[in-house]
């Protein structure tokens, strides 16, 4: 006789049920970037909308910004952290290979025996991280899961380059997503088109800085070898992010079930203003609906952008809890993730 497998006792359904953020103290206009590229405050404006963004200082590590963005997550929640059964955080910039900095996090804050593991989906991770997150609640595998997006790009910034010096902030963002008795967390469409994976991407490879042939490193003007760097395809990325993401979101909004007339607010991927705005345009969103443009004083923080941005929209009362929520991610890989949520 064939042993039965008893089915899971998770919840009927899951919602985001606190959001919390950390932006480091230290505030860099766009003069300061200007000390190292041939550009100027009204070019990069007038290219990403961004006037500011936050860069960590040698305090404000991955773990420490995690720490107080989840922080922040849970008591806004209202659960105490023993409570949380999985940490799920996504980051780029979390330069240990092993253990995950998960596992730190969950230790630190007091989980006790949480399951805890990264992420590595670049600026579509806090999407993902949502999707597996609702999928460990509804399953039973955890009765409250948190979700982070937490990145240092200022350490994988080439300052030097023109395309990109302007583009990067770094911060955490962390949502805590638990049971729910009616649908607040929409199916997720995501994917990725492997096919692009040079359109944005780390300039050496960490194996690169084996003893061997340093002759293909990149050297600065001094003649030293340069940390690694994100570059990427700037007009590729915008026609890609401008036309075939506003497919994505338009098929989130239908999974769901609703339509843009039904949206209080917008929260895309703060990667840039002309990016936000032509999406907005394309997806024909009504005038009432609020759209979160946190990357002008943020900059891009990848996996960090939307739940930072959520906070911020939820914090200033540009938006409200129980307001209905379109969000979508996309970056390196290429990959993206977009869904429908309640705001908590």
């Amino acid at each position: 006789m064939t042993a039965k497998i008893r089915p899971a006792k998770g919840a009927p359904y899951a919602r985001i049920l606190g959001v919390g953020g950390y932006r480091p103290t230290r505030v860099v206009p766009n003069e300061e970037i200007l000390k190292h590229i041939d550009s100027s405050d009204e070019w990069i404006r007038s290219r990403s909308g961004i006037s500011t963004r936050h860069w960590a200082g040698p305090e404000e590590t991955v773990a420490e910004m995690t720490l107080a963005a989840a922080g922040k997550a849970i008591a806004d929640a209202g659960i105490d952290p023993e409570q949380i059964g999985a940490v799920v955080i996504s980051t780029v910039s979390h330069f240990k290979q092993t253990p995950s900095i998960a596992t730190e996090i969950a230790h630190r804050l007091g989980t006790g025996k949480a399951a805890a593991f990264d992420i590595s989906a670049a600026c579509a991770g806090f999407g993902y991280g949502l999707a597996i997150a609702k999928g460990l609640v509804v399953d039973g595998s955890a009765e409250y899961a948190l979700v982070v997006g937490v990145e240092r790009l200022s350490d994988l910034t080439d300052l030097t380059d023109r395309t990109t010096a302007f583009l990067f902030g770094d911060g955490a963002g962390a949502v805590v997503v638990g049971p729910s008795e009616e649908p607040a967390i929409g199916p997720v469409v995501w994917g990725s088109e492997g096919d692009k994976a040079d359109v944005i991407s780390q300039t050496v490879p960490w194996d690169g800085f084996r003893v061997g042939d340093v002759s293909q490193l990149p050297v600065g003007e001094n003649g030293e070898l340069k940390f690694p760097a994100i570059r990427q395809e700037g007009q590729t990325v915008f026609r890609w992010a401008v036309f075939e993401m506003a497919k994505v979101a338009q098929q989130a909004l239908e999974a769901a079930g609703i339509s843009a007339d039904d949206l209080d607010v917008f929260i895309p991927h703060q990667a840039n203003m002309r990016i936000i705005d032509s999406m907005v345009k394309t997806l024909k969103l009504p005038e009432h609906v609020t759209v979160a443009r946190d990357v002008e004083t943020t900059g891009n923080t990848s996996a960090a952008s939307i739940p930072l941005a959520m906070e911020r929209l939820l914090a200033t009362g540009q938006a409200k809890s129980g307001d209905t929520a379109l969000v979508i991610g996309f970056g390196a890989g290429l990959v993206y993730a977009a869904t429908v949520v309640t705001l908590p």
